[in-house]
């Protein structure tokens, strides 16, 4: 496997070493399995996670799924989610480079600006949206101090964090992960000792739907897999790493946050207090609002990864400070996020399933075996917008994101009954996305290579 950006093949630097400040630098290789699977472990485990457990237990009419239909597109949802995560990372260890950066073999240096800018605008996204929480978790704590206060603070930690980003994944594998493991442990017991109903019976219907947003919820963090797995010693230690620590974190958290809504009426505005109204819980839930500093440090860190792509000589740590300072700016402005959420995500699964998709198949069935050029020079390859695109537009056929632009729900109204396409309980957006993406690409790589030839 040949990777043509300068200088991006594996280095054998000691364990201090800290990421590359420019793109053209070769990643020290210091991540092993352990690594990786406490830095997934972490990132499965959010506040967000809790209250995102609502979007599992209630189907697009409103009504209650049953316990075990919510606990099972839970475990479904994230296997599969998690699957293409770490596909994803094993291709940015494979290749040594950031994750947009390996969108140069794909569609080609100048095409590859296209996902650049649609994953820049996610991370900023998910980086304002998770200071949002960090406050919201202090204030449930502790109210008295101003909420901008909160804000300011999360905002420093976060951006600490980007500016060493190998020292802080040694961090987590070595304190958080260990901390954040007791305190779901204990929220765990003790949710289940206050009882877990099943306010949906025996309904299923929507199963599936509840699924594809837990597959979304994985799937948005995998245009940043490479920016971390690129350092990982081995591709081993990368896929493994990845699947088995995020697996079980998301699981365990979705699980825990699901039986705090049952506890609550479905309310996920009252989730935390749930945590903190148990014995103790405030201690332990201290421990999860000052660990979810990782989710916005993996959001600040891969915009400037992101940004490498479109600038590769800017120094990574001027990216940070200015992308961190943006973003704790919004967050002061911004007191509410959550009215676009189920939106935000059902766009993310629409554009990033299917792109997966064209990228695996091309990266281990197709161009990727005689040459994956992630050059200045890659040429673009036009071809390759075709499955993602026909993925995109089934993603949203299926599972149409809830914009509120009546525009958007019109086009989308009409393109269903052009096509006879239309949600049922047996259809998968994200299954079937990702299907038809690959399976043309997988068509048309003949094609590819002799173009690439």
């Amino acid at each position: 496997m040949s990777a043509t950006l300068h200088n991006a093949q594996p280095s054998s630097a000691d364990a201090r070493a800290e990421a590359p400040l420019v793109l053209d630098t070769a990643p020290p290789r210091t991540l092993g399995f352990r690594d990786q699977a406490a830095l997934w472990a972490n990132l499965g485990v959010s506040l967000i996670g809790f209250s995102s457990a609502a979007t599992v237990m209630v189907n697009g009419q409103g009504q209650n799924l049953a316990l075990a239909a919510s606990l099972t597109a839970i475990v479904v949802g994230t296997v599969v989610g998690t699957l293409m995560l770490a596909l994803a990372a094993l291709i940015g260890t494979r290749t040594g480079a950031p994750a947009m950066a390996v969108l140069r073999g794909l569609f080609g240096t100048r095409l590859s600006y296209l996902p650049t800018v649609l994953n820049i605008l996610q991370c900023i996204g998910w980086g304002i949206y998770e200071l949002i929480v960090i406050t919201q978790g202090a204030q449930a704590l502790y109210g008295g101090i101003p909420r901008w206060v909160y804000v300011v603070l999360a905002g420093l930690l976060t951006t600490a964090m980007t500016i060493w980003p190998l020292g802080s994944i040694a961090a987590l594998r070595r304190y958080v992960a260990i901390a954040v493991g007791v305190s779901m442990l204990y929220f765990t017991v003790q949710l289940a000792r206050h009882g877990v109903h099943n306010p949906g019976g025996s309904n299923w219907n929507g199963f599936l739907s509840a699924t594809d947003y837990v597959v979304a919820v994985s799937i948005s963090f995998v245009p940043l897999a490479a920016d971390y797995t690129r350092h990982s010693r081995t591709g081993k230690a990368s896929f493994w790493g990845t699947f088995s620590g995020y697996t079980v974190a998301q699981v365990w958290c979705y699980v825990v946050g699901a039986i705090a809504l049952t506890q609550v009426g479905g309310d996920a505005n009252k989730i935390f207090s749930t945590f903190t109204g148990l014995t103790a819980g405030w201690l332990f839930f201290l421990v999860l609002v000052l660990r979810e500093a990782d989710q916005s440090f993996a959001n600040v860190y891969s915009t400037a990864m992101s940004i490498h792509n479109l600038f590769p000589k800017v120094d990574r740590r001027w990216l940070t400070l200015g992308i961190g300072a943006l973003v704790t700016g919004s967050a002061l402005q911004i007191g509410k996020f959550t009215d676009i959420y189920y939106a935000f995500l059902g766009l993310i699964g629409a554009f990033f399933v299917p792109l997966l998709a064209v990228l695996a198949v091309d990266f281990f069935l197709g161009r990727g075996r005689d040459g994956w050029d992630m050059s200045e020079q890659a040429p673009t390859r036009w071809l390759t917008l075709l499955p993602w695109a026909l993925g995109f537009v089934l993603y949203e056929l299926i599972n149409p994101a809830t914009l509120p632009y009546a525009w958007w729900i019109s086009f989308w109204a009409d393109a269903q009954k052009f096509t006879h396409i239309h949600p049922t309980s047996w259809t998968s957006a994200s299954l079937f996305s990702f299907l038809v993406a690959g399976g043309v690409t997988w068509a048309l790589t003949p094609v590819l290579r002799r173009r690439a030839a």
